[in-house]
Order: structure tokens, then C-alpha cells, then sequence
């Protein structure tokens, strides 16, 4: 009997951690694959360091040109759009092409479109290399992510993708520092992004035997990508919130900040507490996840944590060092929405399944990306600086909302 949409989305929500669909049965049994692992990893986490380097260079040499800080939003904006864009051709892709030479393709063409900013000093081309650019580092992302929840067993794939963000944070703090080093000026930032980009092909290149196979079928409850996005919405909707939260919480903290009457030095500490919780309570969360029988109730109280820390911040704002732990804490709970959202998603389904669900988790961080700066942005033009805290608990809500329909009308099955 056909199975209709809605009854597969269900019946994906729904499965437990050890019964996803079709081969994840067989996948199950399988040994912690640890070449597999290490080498998705350390490829993207490579990528981050160069995102990390590439991303503010970027900001600063349009700056020094002398361009509005419109202008630079704008153009940064494409890194959203092109995200958005590359996540349902990735998968198509890769059934075609294969994993590994598809990774390789997108690391070229990342590393020549970045170099090519250097080259080409007209603005109007930054817009093409832009969206270039972070269309392969979009493709580089899902297919890191697949491989790494195919390659890990179900009762640690908490853990492992805990790694994987704790790694991946660290990259991501050490592409800003080298930028402190190595400066804006010549050719040199550029170069070194290239090698970094470039030094992802080796791992990826020494574990290709190992790649996953995401040829196959589709599930065959309904027609076309986007019904990924609703196959385990508690998954996308914990990524699409905390994409909103992150990056408009990131983007407007300064402004907030300022606001209320921190200097930009403290307000940028603050953000760091932020990014040192994200680091250090990765794994922790992901050890958690693997212990529970519904990884949908950790997402819950991971949005619960999220908004009674929003909530509390413009009460104790007068207190830096108090302000620094919730958000530390804050920073550090709020990132499980991505970690453990993807563990989740990576219990429900398998093969190309697993596949196409994981661009279509990286669509939604990207809609978030959009939405999240927009939407804050508006809020603290209504109601001043307490508005930067409302509009991030509106998205908390929204998601609890959610979550909570999912909880009650569908329990986890044993």
C-alpha cells in the first residue's frame, strides 16, 4: 500500500533512535567508523578555519574601500541566499557524481572563487563570487554532515556529532585569530585561505573508500524536496531557530550592547562567553542525547533554556559577570538545538532519506540566517534594546509551540 505524505513524516518523527527506516537497521550494528568520522571533520573543520579567516578579510578590505556598511550587508547576505539555493541540488548531485568527487569539485571551486576576490577589485563581481563560493561551502557542509551521521552507530551519534560542533567551533575561533596575525593588506590572507580550503581535499581523499553511498531510491511518501523539510520538523525547526538566533543575536549583541551601555570591548567578551559555551557543552549535550529515548524532549528544553536565558538577560544586564555565565550557558545549551536537531534527524532515516533530509536541515539554518538579523532588527527598532530580547524569546516560543504539538499528538515509539 502507498504510503501518503503525512503518515511518512510520522512515521519518521516517530521511530525510535534504533529503528530508523530501510538500511538503517543494518547500519545500526555497525562499528564506530572512525577513518570516516575523522576525515569528514577534519575536512569541514578545515573549511571553518577558512570562514572564520575569509569572512571578516572580506568585511574589512570593502570597509577600507570604502564602501556603506549597507553595501557589506548586502553582498554578506549573498552567503545566505547561495545557501539557501545550493541545499536541494547537493543531494542529486552527489547521487551522480558520487561523495567524494563531489566534495573535491565544490573545495576547488570554494578555493578559486575566494582567490578570486583578491583578482577581481570591481564590487559588482563580489556578488557572483560570493554566492560561488559559499554555494560549494554549503555542499561541502551537508555532504560532512551525512557522512559523518551515516558513519557513526546510533547510540553514539550524540557524541560524535558533538565532536564534530566542539571541532568545528574551534576552527571557526581560529580562522579570526590568524586573520589578527596575518592582517588584510597583499596577497597573503588570501593565499593562506586558499591552502586551508585546499587541505580539506586530503582527509576526504584518504577516506574515499570509505565515503558513503548515497545512491538509491527516495522515500516514496510524496514528491520533491521540500517534503523534507516536514519528514522530522522538530529536527528543521530546531535548526531554522537557532540559525535566527545565532546569527541575528551575533550580528545585533554590539548594537544591543551599546545600547544599554557596554563599551564595545565588553560587548564583544560577552559574544565570546557565548562562543565558549558552544565549544564546551558540545559533547556534554551530545553524551545526553544518547542516553535519551526522545532526543525531541532535550531539543525542548534546549529552547526552554534558550528563552528563560533571553528572558533573564535585560534584568541582570547591569551585572557584566552574571550576564557573561548566562550567556555562556545560554550560548552553550542553545547550540544543541543544531547538534542534537541533526543526531535527531540522523536516528529517523537513512541512505539518500538521510541525505536530502540533512540539505534540507541545512535550508532551514539558512532561512534562519535570513530571517533571524531581519526580524531582531525590526524588533529593537519598535521597542529599543528590550526588543532584541523579545524578538529572540518569539522564536523560542515558536519553536516550544511546536515541539510540544509534536510531544503530545505523536509519542516516541519504543
Amino acid at each position: 500500500m502507498a504510503t501518503t505524505p503525512s503518515a511518512s513524516h510520522d512515521a519518521a518523527e516517530t521511530s525510535s533512535a534504533g529503528a530508523a527506516p530501510g538500511g538503517a537497521a543494518r547500519h545500526d550494528a555497525a562499528q564506530m567508523r572512525w577513518l570516516s568520522i575523522c576525515a569528514a571533520i577534519a575536512s569541514i573543520s578545515v573549511v571553518g578555519m577558512a570562514i572564520g579567516l575569509g569572512v571578516p578579510l572580506l568585511s574589512v578590505i570593502l570597509e577600507t574601500r570604502g564602501y556603506s556598511a549597507t553595501a557589506i550587508g548586502t553582498n554578506t547576505a549573498v552567503a545566505g541566499i547561495a545557501s539557501v539555493l545550493a541545499s536541494p541540488f547537493a543531494t542529486p548531485l552527489a547521487a551522480r557524481f558520487g561523495v567524494v568527487p563531489l566534495m573535491l569539485a565544490m573545495i576547488v571551486a570554494g578555493g578559486f572563487a575566494f582567490v578570486g576576490f583578491y583578482f577581481v577589485p570591481a564590487f559588482w563581481m563580489w556578488f557572483p563570487l560570493r554566492a560561488v563560493l559559499h554555494f560549494a561551502l554549503t555542499v561541502l557542509f551537508i555532504l560532512s554532515e551525512f557522512w559523518i551521521s551515516t558513519s557513526a552507530p546510533p547510540h553514539r551519534r550524540g557524541l560524535v556529532l558533538g565532536i564534530y560542533a566542539t571541532v568545528l567551533s574551534l576552527g571557526f575561533a581560529f580562522g579570526p585569530w590568524l586573520f589578527a596575525q596575518i592582517g588584510s593588506a597583499g596577497f597573503a590572507p588570501f593565499g593562506i585561505t586558499f591552502m586551508l580550503i585546499a587541505l580539506a581535499a586530503i582527509p576526504v581523499t584518504l577516506a574515499w573508500r570509505e565515503s558513503p553511498d548515497i545512491s538509491g531510491s527516495p522515500h516514496r511518501g510524496g514528491d520533491g524536496f521540500a517534503r523534507y523539510i516536514w519528514m522530522v520538523p522538530t529536527a528543521t525547526g530546531a535548526v531554522l531557530v537557532y540559525g535566527a538566533v545565532e546569527t541575528g543575536g551575533f550580528a545585533l549583541f554590539p548594537v544591543y550592547g551599546a545600547r544599554i551601555g557596554y563599551s564595545e570591548g565588553d560587548a564583544a567578551l560577552l559574544l565570546t562567553a557565548v562562543g565558549l559555551g558552544n565549544v564546551l557543552l558540545q559533547i556534554p549535550l551530545g553524551l545526553v542525547s544518547d542516553r535519551m529515548r526522545d532526543r525531541r524532549v532535550l531539543l525542548a528544553l534546549c529552547a526552554f533554556v534558550g528563552l528563560l536565558g533571553v528572558l533573564a538577560l535585560p534584568f541582570f544586564a547591569g551585572n557584566w559577570h552574571l550576564s557573561a555565565a548566562i550567556l555562556f550557558v545560554w550560548g552553550g545549551v542553545v547550540a544543541g538545538l543544531y547538534t542534537v536537531g541533526l543526531a535527531h534527524l540522523g536516528s529517523k532515516l537513512s541512505g539518500r532519506d538521510l541525505a536530502s533530509a540533512n540539505a534540507a536541515f541545512v535550508l532551514c539554518y539558512g532561512i534562519g540566517m535570513l530571517v533571524g538579523p531581519q526580524a531582531i532588527g525590526i524588533g529593537m527598532d519598535i521597542a529599543g534594546p528590550s526588543g532584541f530580547a523579545w524578538t529572540l524569546a518569539l522564536f523560542f516560543v515558536a519553536y516550544l509551540a511546536l515541539a510540544a504539538s509534536r510531544l503530545v499528538n505523536i509519542p516516541a515509539r519504543s
